[in-house]
């Protein structure tokens, strides 16, 4: 059954204001038996989003709205597509307790969701890993040197593996190798495998979902899946439940390099 599970929506203010209907009328053309919209979901009230336009996730005003949306499309296309309500998570450290008050809310809402790590904490400071290479450059030299990134990021995504935040907790760990979105600006390589490997032996041991993530491959400074297909292959071995997910932003990106991705599905 083909299925995307890693989708964004015109709530997305660092996305498009491309409708819901043109995602799943693609998604319907190309054969897709079911979708996830996850938007990424508002983020704690005391958080301060590090981003320059503030613009990392949705409002909570909207989130209403989304949900009422959902519920429409839902009916609307139900003879055609199977679509979930669905949002991504943030994992952020420090800020677990709210995590867990938001999900206790809405989490009762939601049909399928992605608990994802894209700010790392240092010095009492949170910084958006993925925002830019400039960004991430910078975070290199305050942290010291890149496996120093890379084993605070694994060291972060293992948290939110381990995490107890309520039954309502996101069942998907949404693209486990973000960390390597610019790989190809650094200096050396970084040999992060035993901690890539670890990470998927405790997603096997919370029997929680991989977000098999194509959207690596259309990053310049990337050019691989999150994570790469030897490790998709190990997911598969560990028979951890793989959903594929294009991250797309944009209707034109919905399920892109699908075909690469599929056949370790």
């Amino acid at each position: 059954m083909k299925k995307d599970g890693h989708i964004h929506t015109p709530y997305c203010p660092h996305g498009t204001l491309d409708p819901f209907h043109l995602y799943i009328e693609k998604a319907i053309q190309n054969g897709f038996h079911e979708i996830t919209f996850t938007e990424h979901a508002p983020l704690p009230v005391n958080f301060v989003d590090p981003t320059p336009d503030k613009d990392s996730c949705m409002d909570l005003k909207q989130l209403d709205s989304y949900f009422a949306d959902l519920d429409r499309l839902k009916k609307h296309y139900e003879k055609d597509i199977v679509i979930s309500t669905g949002l991504e998570i943030d994992f952020i450290s420090g800020f677990e307790q709210d995590t867990i008050s938001f999900l206790n809310t809405y989490g009762m809402y939601l049909d399928d969701s992605i608990l994802s790590v894209h700010f790392l904490a240092f010095r009492n400071t949170y910084t958006c890993i993925d925002f830019s290479k400039s960004t991430f450059l910078m975070f290199m030299k305050h942290v010291g040197n890149p496996m120093a990134v890379y084993k605070l990021y694994y060291k972060t995504l293992m948290d939110s593996i381990t995490s107890d935040l309520g039954i309502y907790k996101p069942k998907r760990i949404g693209h486990i190798t973000l960390v390597h979105k610019f790989q190809h600006t650094l200096p050396e390589t970084v040999d992060d495998h035993e901690e890539i490997v670890s990470i998927l032996m405790e997603i096997k041991n919370q029997q929680l979902q991989l977000d098999v993530n194509s959207a690596g491959l259309a990053k310049p400074y990337c050019l691989e899946s999150y994570p790469a297909p030897a490790y998709i292959q190990i997911a598969k071995q560990l028979e951890i439940p793989l959903v594929f997910g294009s991250d797309a932003h944009q209707a034109k990106d919905l399920h892109q390099y699908y075909h690469d991705l599929h056949i370790y599905l």
